[in-house]
This record gives structure tokens, C-alpha cells and sequence, in this order.
């Protein structure tokens, strides 16, 4: 067993398969990394137990108390049954969901955990609390004192590591939101987790694509003002600041998304900086499902994520794959080498 400080891992939805993929993960690793969930330690202690393994209710700071293969439990107070079977966004899953997330916060603020490790959440359920929540991610910037735009939201897999200049706003909002500044952070932050991974180690320069947000990259404008106007500045800042383990970092474009891509999956560039979600997303999941985390980058704390939504209907089923949450945990081992 490592002797390292714990992940922290908030288990998400309980209506959803976050629950279920969090204890699966966390006993496939109890033996190397000691793991405390967050949620309410009654159903997951029957999850553990279900999964043939050994569970212990803790608080954050008795985490150095676990046994080998014991998986850490923190109780942030029961869900009600109904909030569970309904398989669907509740107000009462809303508040439970949110309860985890913000104690494992708190646990990894405290310093008690090395990393936050984040399950699927419902933002109608969170909604339907009466709180106001576009995403985990911005929710964490704010948690951590930071504005949105301090952090960046990442998908980094095997084959595709994306980085998102927007996030959570409407497609008809969004070339507003695209401005050379967050273009630039984009860069900086994913020259920063590349560097963290290993990237470039072999000595050739660090390549990072930047994808246009028109077609074609606006074909020299024909189809949109965005790539000269607010994409092509942040390029020339972010490579001028792009930094991280002694690398050169050469940074193109803007280009067609497919185009940028394509490169990447293809291993002729390391990372892409992405406009909008979808661009991201998309290509993420078709190329690396089941192995990509989501990560934030810019917190004061290393935070990954599965990859996917709340999948009610495989919860409802029991056939979810742990695979995504597998993958966020390693990738949280990870960038937290070296780290006590």
C-alpha cells in the first residue's frame, strides 16, 4: 500500500453509475492506493461488499489508518431510495450529489488528499436543488477562489489530449465567448499538463494545434471574422508563454478541427486546443472511450473526471463499464507522481 496521501473520489449521482464504477475502481486499486469515497457510506459500503471487498467508514484525516485492499468510506449523510430508483434527475440526488462533491473539495483542500477524483453529475438534479451549477469544472474554479477563466477543461487520453477554450455555453453564444486571452490560457495550460505526462521526452519539440471555429478555419475569412480576429492573437501569445519541463513548444494554426484532429490521433501533433465542447468531446469519445479523463487544469489541486454523463439507463441496467473512472484514477496517480 502506497503511503501517500489518499484520492479523493466523489462519487456523483446516486442514481446514476457513478456509485457503482467509483467502488468497483476503488476496490481494483486497494491494494496499491488508498481511496476514500464520498457519499453515503451505506449503499457504497453494500457496493464494496458486493464487489467482494472490504470497506471503512473513516474521516478525511484517519485516511492513514486503512488496511491494505480496505476501501475508505466517507459518510456525507444517507440518499433517500427513491432519489436512487428513480433513475433520473431528483432535487434530493441534486443536494446529495453536490454534498460529495463539495466534502471531497473541502478533504483535498484541507490537504488530506493529493487529488480530487470527481464522478458524473446531473446538472438538472443539482438544478432541481435550487442551486445554480453549469459544470464541475467552473463549480471547482469558484470553490478554489478563481474565476472560470482561470482553469481549463481537458480530455486527455492515449491518442487525443484536448484542451477547451469554452465550455458550457450555447453554441449561439459561443463565438462571443472565444477571446484571444483564453485562447492563449488554453495553450499555456496545455503545454503545463504535457509536459506532465511526458511529452517531447525523446528531445523534438512539443507540437499543439489550435483548430479554427468556422469551417475551414473560415477559409481566409469567407466564412467568419473569429480565426483573424480573436484566434490568431491568443496563438502567438500562448506560444510565446507556452512552457513546462525544458520544452520547445511549437504551436499551429488556427486549422480545420478535423484537420487538427486528425493529427493528432495520428501522433504528428501532442495536444490540440479546441473552440468549443463538442469539438473536443466528440473526438474524444470516438477515439479514446473508456480510457480518456477529463481533467481541470489551473486549480490549486490536481482534479480528474470520467469521461462520461450519469447513464441512467445503465445504472438501471447494473452493466455500466468502470473503464472511465478507472482511467480518471490513474490519470490522478499520474500527475500527482512524486507528489506525498
Amino acid at each position: 500500500m502506497t503511503e501517500r496521501r489518499p484520492l479523493a473520489v466523489s462519487v456523483g449521482d446516486p442514481a446514476g453509475v457513478g456509485p457503482e464504477v467509483a467502488a468497483r475502481a476503488a476496490l481494483e486499486l486497494a491494494e496499491t492506493e488508498r481511496v476514500l469515497l464520498f457519499g453515503d457510506a451505506r449503499r457504497l459500503e453494500r457496493l464494496v461488499q458486493e464487489g467482494g471487498g472490504r470497506a471503512a467508514r473513516v474521516l478525511p484525516e484517519q485516511a492513514a489508518r486503512l488496511a491494505r485492499g480496505d476501501v475508505g468510506l466517507v459518510d456525507v449523510g444517507p440518499v433517500p431510495d427513491e432519489a436512487v430508483h428513480v433513475r433520473a434527475p431528483s432535487a434530493s440526488g441534486g443536494a446529495a450529489q453536490l454534498a460529495a462533491l463539495d466534502a471531497a473539495i473541502a478533504c483535498v483542500r484541507s490537504g488530506y488528499a493529493r487529488a480530487l477524483v470527481t464522478g458524473p453529475t446531473s446538472k438538472a438534479a443539482i438544478a432541481l436543488a435550487g442551486v445554480s451549477f453549469i459544470g464541475q469544472t467552473e463549480h471547482l474554479a469558484r470553490a478554489a477562489g478563481l474565476a472560470d477563466d482561470d482553469v481549463t477543461m481537458m480530455f486527455l487520453g492515449p491518442r487525443l489530449r484536448v484542451a477547451l477554450v469554452t465550455t458550457h455555453v450555447s453554441v449561439r453564444k459561443v463565438a462571443d465567448e472565444i477571446r484571444p486571452e483564453r485562447v492563449e490560457r488554453a495553450i499555456v495550460h496545455l503545454s503545463q499538463a504535457l509536459a506532465r505526462l511526458g511529452a517531447g521526452r525523446d528531445g523534438a519539440d512539443c507540437v499543439i494545434v489550435v483548430t479554427g471555429l468556422n469551417p475551414h478555419a473560415s477559409e481566409a475569412g469567407l466564412f467568419g471574422n473569429e480565426e483573424a480576429e480573436r484566434i490568431e492573437p491568443g496563438v502567438r501569445r500562448g506560444e510565446a508563454r507556452a512552457t513546462g519541463g525544458g520544452l520547445r513548444f511549437v504551436v499551429r494554426g488556427p486549422i480545420a478541427a478535423e484537420a487538427a484532429l486528425r493529427d493528432a490521433a495520428a501522433g504528428r501533433a501532442d495536444g490540440v486546443v479546441a473552440m468549443i465542447h463538442d469539438q473536443a468531446t466528440i473526438a474524444s469519445k470516438l477515439v479514446d472511450w473508456g480510457n480518456a479523463a477529463n481533467v481541470t487544469w489551473g486549480l490549486p489541486f490536481v482534479r480528474t473526471s470520467v469521461d462520461h454523463g450519469v447513464a441512467y439507463d445503465a445504472a438501471a441496467r447494473g452493466d455500466a463499464s468502470s473503464d472511465g473512472m478507472l482511467a480518471a484514477v490513474r490519470m490522478a496517480t499520474e500527475l500527482t507522481r512524486g507528489e506525498p
